[in-house]
């Protein structure tokens, strides 16, 4: 499974008032792996950037004005993007603004080119209801550094989105441990003499943070356990 996280910096908030991309980046991720492939571009929007956006990004007209335009670089962006599915924080906004520029060009709209979008931010209100679910309070639920993050940045974002991601859809696979056994062995009696199988019990700290996990893995897959499922009575 292709997946691209994809993010974008912009002149403002909403592309029906005129306001353009300035910034976007992809990054690749195929069967849950992180490939190193990506997409990064800053653009010329041809217009002035909000003052409220640029406290945002830190990005600059000045910085922008010798950087390509959206229309130089779309058949580079689309052909990365096609046939992906696009994970994206708050997908809604990035994905209008992307329509927005297509549109400009008399190009399809998006769901053309990957029908297959997931919105991060609808995923942890899900997994999350009540609690802030921005990408910097994702980071630190996920225990993912983002001490570089001091502006948004489409590069930036996108690559601890990725990592962001996996912590939010790991779920129990973690805990599963492989025991490699030979056939050939299995449930056969050893003719060698072995010492008596020694039984360490766990102490009451180690019953209480193993409850304690049991609960934040349950709380984070919205199912219960296979341990808890398996006890007894």
């Amino acid at each position: 499974m292709r997946q691209i996280f994809l993010d974008t910096e912009t002149t403002g908030l909403d592309p029906r008032q005129g306001h353009r991309i300035i910034e976007v980046a992809g990054v690749e991720m195929i069967n849950r792996r992180l490939t190193g492939n990506r997409f990064h571009r800053y653009l010329n929007p041809e217009r002035d950037i909000d003052a409220g956006a640029q406290q945002v990004h830190g990005l600059t007209s000045e910085f922008l004005q010798d950087k390509p335009r959206f229309a130089d670089i779309v058949d580079e962006l689309l052909a990365f993007l096609r046939g992906a599915e696009l994970v994206i924080h708050n997908a809604p906004f990035d994905l209008g603004f992307l329509n927005a520029e297509l549109q400009r060009l008399d190009r399809p709209l998006m769901v053309e080119y990957c029908s297959e979008v997931t919105d991060t931010l609808k995923l942890a209100k899900d997994l999350h209801p009540g609690q802030k679910n921005n990408l910097n309070a994702l980071c630190k639920r996920y225990e993912v550094d983002n001490t570089s993050r001091t502006l948004h940045g489409a590069l930036l974002d996108a690559e601890l989105l990725g990592a962001v991601y996996l912590g939010m859809t790991r779920g129990q696979e973690s805990l599963v441990m492989e025991v490699e056994t030979k056939p050939a062995q299995f449930g056969q009696q050893s003719s060698s003499t072995h010492a008596p199988l020694r039984i360490i019990l766990a102490d009451t700290l180690e019953i209480s943070a193993h409850e304690t996990e049991l609960t934040r893995l349950e709380q984070e897959s919205r199912k219960a356990s296979l341990w808890r499922s398996t006890l007894p009575g």
